[in-house]
């Protein structure tokens, strides 16, 4: 590897995770606090997950409906994905959070009403939705919208010629989608798609706004109480920059492996 190529900002950022180790070693209070901030840390990796797998479950269903030839779908789509895109990602948080969660509870109440008067059911109430169910809700519909532009470039990226093939051949336009387009247009878009993971771990931050015991939360508890602000949040960046940095190496990993095949 040439020296111009060395990565020294990751041998930098090494540098740095090894003196905050050492000194979570040597010292008392780094590890009281690293003790207490990662019990969050399975917090922010599960809502992580499942966000991130929601959000790509219903941004493939949008960014179909977005490609969809039948206007009212593709037009639904595209208000859908606009109005999220345009929005904070923390209004979108209070507002499931706050909004949506009693609408949802009102909703279903509503359609339960015949056996809630009958006494078979009770009424749902809206405690019932705990607030990491909420947050996972509002990052799941959030990134959706990112998540259907993804897929929507990823179809279009498929060359015309080949759709009009498989047509020729007999197949039909579901059969097409899902042999011929999908494949090629999931395989450009993986890059991108690592991309948003990468970020929706660092939105999942947002999570403790709502009181839900992620990293961030427990940091925010743990200094407020203690007032050793560098400290705490020291810890609190060292965690979140050890899951990006190697979510990040993965991504350029696979972008390498990928230009490889197709440049062998």
């Amino acid at each position: 590897m040439k020296n111009r190529d060395f990565p020294w900002w990751l041998l930098l950022l090494g540098l740095l995770a090894a003196a905050i180790i050492v000194s979570a070693a040597v010292s008392a209070d780094s590890r009281v606090i690293v003790a207490a901030i990662a019990q969050g840390l399975g917090v922010t990796i599960s809502v992580s997950l499942i966000a991130y797998g929601t959000s790509i479950l219903l941004g493939l269903v949008l960014g179909l409906l977005r490609a969809s030839p039948f206007k009212p779908f593709r037009e639904l789509a595209t208000f859908y994905i606009e109005v999220v895109r345009g929005l904070p990602m923390l209004v979108i948080l209070y507002y499931i959070a706050f909004v949506g969660a009693p609408a949802l509870a009102a909703a279903i109440n509503w359609c339960l009403r015949p056996f809630i008067n009958l006494g078979w059911l009770a009424p749902v109430e809206v405690r019932s939705f705990n607030f990491t169910v909420r947050a996972v809700l509002a990052l799941t519909l959030g990134y959706a919208a990112f998540i259907a532009e993804i897929f929507r470039a990823g179809i279009e990226s498929v060359p015309r010629g080949q759709v009009e093939a498989a047509h020729a051949l007999g197949l039909s336009h579901g059969q097409t989608l899902r042999k011929v387009v999908l494949p090629q247009a999931i395989r450009n878009v993986l890059p991108a798609l690592a991309n948003e993971f990468v970020a929706i771990v660092k939105d999942s931050s947002l999570v403790s706004a709502l009181g839900v015991q992620d990293i961030t939360q427990l940091g925010k508890v743990y200094s407020a109480s203690t007032f050793k602000f560098f400290e705490t949040y020291n810890v609190v960046a060292f965690f979140y920059l050890v899951i990006t940095i190697s979510l990040s190496l993965a991504v350029r990993s696979l972008e390498k492996r990928l230009k490889r095949r197709v440049h062998p």
